[in-house]
C-alpha cells in the first residue's frame, strides 16, 4: 500500500547531469559571480525570447526589483490579484506602494481583464469612482494616495493570464506591466512566451517548480535600461564601472550563486522534457477524475497555447467540503494543500488594510474550494491511481 512517505507533495526532477554540473563548480574557486550565472542567463533569455535575463536569489527578490524599476513609491497603486502566493503583493509593500486587489476569472483563477480596465479607468479619474477599488483602511483612514503606476498579473498554476486586454489598458494609462511568471516557465499565450509579454517578468526556481535551482529566480526583460538597473540592484547597488567597494545606488544582496546557476543551467536545457513529464502526470489525473461529479478539474483557456503544469489543483464542489476531503486524504497517506489562501484574507493584510471576507467574492470562493493534489514530473502512474482512488473514496463517504 502506498503511504505518505512514498507520495510526497512534490519532488524535484534531478539527474546525473545536474549532480555533475554542481560538482564541476565545486572543483573551481569561483562560487559566485562567475561563468555559470552568465551561461544560465543567456540560455534562459533565449528560451523566454527576451534580450536580457538577470539571475537573482528568489522570485520574490526579482519581483521586488521589478517594482523598483517601475517607479512604485509611497502610496502608489499597483493592480494585482489576491488569488496568488503572498510574495506578489508583498513586493509592492517593500516600496511602500499599495496593492489594489482585483477579482479573478472564475474559470482560470487569473486576474479578470475586464475588472482591470474598469479599475484603471476609475482610479485614473479619482474621486468617488476610485474609492470603491481602494483598500478600506486607505479609503477611510485618510491615507495619502499616490499614482496608479503598474499592473502585476500572475500566471497562476502555470497558465498565462489573458494579457492582451491588459496591455491595452496599460498603454492607455501609462502603466508598467510586470508578469509574475514564477509558476509559468515555458508556458505560451497565443503562441507567445510567458515572460515576454510585459515590461519585465520573473520566473522562480524553488524545489517544487518545473525548473529548480534550490532557491533562486530570474528576471527577464527587453528593456536595456531596466536590465542595467536589475544587475546593479541585485549586487549592492554597484554599477558596471564601480569598483568593488563603490556603490552608485541603494542595492541589495540578491545575487544567485554559481552552484545554483549550474543546477539551473542543467535543468533549463531539459525544459521541454521536464514540462512533457509534468503534462503526462496531469493527463493521468484528468483521465481518472473525469467522472467524479464533485471534482472540477483544471480549466485550460483557449488563449493558453502551452500549459506549464506547476501544480494540479482541483475544486471540490459543494456540498462536499474541501477541508474534510483534505483531512480524509491525510488519514490515508495522501498529502494535499488548500490553494491559495487569498492574500487579502491573510492576517497582516486584514490588519494593515482593513480587508474583510466579501471584498473579492470569486477569489474567496476559489480559496475555499481549491485543493492541490500531489504533483511532480517524477510521479508514477500507480501513485496517481492511488491518489485518485482515495479522493473518490473520500467523496463517497
Amino acid at each position: 500500500m502506498l503511504t505518505l512517505s512514498s507520495i510526497p507533495m512534490s519532488s524535484p526532477d534531478l539527474t546525473d547531469a545536474e549532480i555533475a554540473a554542481v560538482n564541476q563548480v565545486l572543483q573551481t574557486p569561483v562560487l559566485s559571480i562567475g561563468p555559470q550565472i552568465t551561461a544560465f542567463e543567456q540560455e534562459l533569455a533565449s528560451r523566454a525570447g527576451t534580450r536580457h535575463a538577470v539571475g537573482v536569489n528568489s522570485g520574490t527578490s526579482g519581483l521586488h526589483l521589478c517594482v523598483i524599476a517601475a517607479g512604485v513609491g509611497d502610496g502608489d497603486l499597483v493592480l494585482t490579484p489576491s488569488f496568488s502566493f503572498i510574495a506578489s503583493a508583498n513586493c509592492i509593500l517593500y516600496e511602500r506602494g499599495v496593492p489594489v486587489f482585483i477579482d479573478v476569472d472564475p474559470a482560470t483563477g487569473n486576474i479578470n481583464p475586464a475588472l482591470v480596465a474598469e479599475a484603471a479607468d476609475d482610479l485614473s479619474r479619482g474621486g468617488k469612482a476610485a474609492e470603491r477599488w481602494l483598500p478600506r483602511a486607505v479609503r477611510d483612514g485618510g491615507r495619502p494616495v499616490g499614482q496608479l503606476k503598474a499592473l502585476l498579473p500572475v500566471h497562476a498554476f502555470g497558465q498565462p493570464a489573458d494579457v492582451d486586454p491588459m496591455l491595452s489598458v496599460a498603454r492607455s494609462h501609462g502603466l508598467a506591466v510586470i508578469e509574475d511568471a514564477c509558476e509559468a516557465i515555458g508556458a505560451t499565450y497565443k503562441g507567445r512566451n510567458a515572460g515576454s509579454l510585459g515590461d519585465a517578468a520573473v520566473f522562480a526556481f524553488y524545489p517544487n517548480k518545473q525548473v529548480t535551482t534550490g532557491e533562486g529566480g530570474m528576471i527577464v526583460t527587453n528593456h536595456d535600461a531596466w536590465a542595467d538597473i536589475f544587475r546593479s540592484l541585485r549586487n549592492q547597488g554597484r554599477d558596471v564601472f564601480d569598483a568593488w567597494l563603490n556603490h552608485t545606488r541603494l542595492g541589495y544582496n540578491y545575487r544567485m550563486d554559481e552552484l545554483s546557476a549550474a543546477l539551473g543551467l542543467a535543468q533549463i536545457k531539459r525544459l521541454d522534457e521536464l514540462l512533457a513529464k509534468r503534462a503526462q502526470v496531469a493527463q493521468w489525473y484528468d483521465e481518472r477524475l473525469a467522472d467524479i461529479e464533485l471534482v472540477e478539474r483544471p480549466f485550460i483557456a483557449a488563449t493558453t497555447t502551452r500549459m506549464s503544469w506547476f501544480v494540479y489543483v482541483v475544486r471540490i464542489k459543494p456540498p462536499a467540503s474541501r477541508d474534510e476531503v483534505l483531512a480524509r486524504l491525510a488519514d490515508v497517506g495522501v498529502p494535499s494543500r488548500p490553494y491559495f489562501t487569498p492574500i487579502h484574507l491573510q492576517p497582516f493584510y486584514q490588519r494593515q488594510f482593513g480587508y474583510q471576507r466579501g471584498d473579492l467574492p470569486v477569489t474567496e470562493y476559489l480559496g475555499d474550494v481549491s485543493l492541490a493534489l500531489p504533483f511532480s514530473g517524477v510521479m508514477r502512474e500507480e501513485q496517481v491511481d492511488y491518489v485518485c482512488a482515495q479522493l473518490r473514496h473520500s467523496l463517497e463517504r
